[in-house]
């Protein structure tokens, strides 16, 4: 059970003695997250390519990334969403950093399968945003269900997404940048791209908060923070 919002640092002592959680990152009795587990998501902005398209990312997509990204996304354990924010912020700004300065960008991410909706009641990527202090403009919207990408190879993962998203409008003179969390092997990042891009819309970069690695280098890494 997560303790309401807007507690005290006091008032947040108490509960977990009354209300006992776990880490989300190593299971250890805590609040959202243990000293340890939360400066093991310390950003760290790298850049990588999916299919000629370069993208941020703030986190590798392993040990307590992995574990905590999990519980956030499927065990409703929002509690975590303050240090997750951060470093997807942190991935934003990267990919920013290397547009040339024009009117402004809006943040599009990936729109939830009704699926999704019905489990989880949030969506994590706009959730993290709003934490983050940024606005996401929802201009996409799925056609169709599309399956778990969970277990697909790469191949599978593109068949799986291609066709599945389509502009709510003509995007005609917007600037954008796509963000989403995981990047595994871009299959979704690569489709709302399409979308945008059939929809007349100018895609200027992709962040996402965290990447599994892939056995090819990344392109260049930063140590900022903020």
């Amino acid at each position: 059970m997560r303790p309401p919002a807007g507690l005290s640092r006091a008032a947040l002592d108490a509960w977990a003695v009354l209300m006992p959680t776990e880490c989300s990152g190593c299971g250890m009795p805590d609040r959202a997250l243990c000293g340890v587990c939360r400066a093991a998501l310390a950003p760290r902005a790298h850049s990588s390519e999916r299919s000629g398209v370069l993208v941020w990312s703030a986190l590798d997509y392993s040990g307590v990334a992995r574990r905590v990204l999990g519980a956030f996304k499927d065990g409703g354990r929002t509690d975590a969403a303050g240090a997750l924010a951060g470093p997807l912020r942190v991935a934003v700004a990267a990919a920013l950093a290397t547009i040339p300065e024009g009117v402004g960008v809006h943040l599009v991410t990936v729109p939830s399968s009704q699926q999704a909706w019905r489990i989880r009641g949030y969506h994590p990527v706009e959730l993290l945003l709003r934490h983050s202090g940024l606005r996401p403009t929802r201009l996409l919207r799925t056609v169709g269900e599309t399956q778990d990408q969970v277990g697909l190879g790469s191949a599978e993962r593109g068949r799986n997404r291609t066709g599945s998203l389509v502009a709510n409008r003509s995007l005609s003179g917007l600037r954008i940048l796509v963000v989403d969390d995981i990047l595994t092997t871009g299959a979704t990042v690569l489709e709302v791209r399409r979308a945008l891009l059939a929809a007349g819309g100018e895609v200027v970069g992709v962040a996402t908060l965290a990447e599994t690695r892939r056995r090819f280098p990344v392109a260049e890494s930063t140590s900022k923070t903020d």
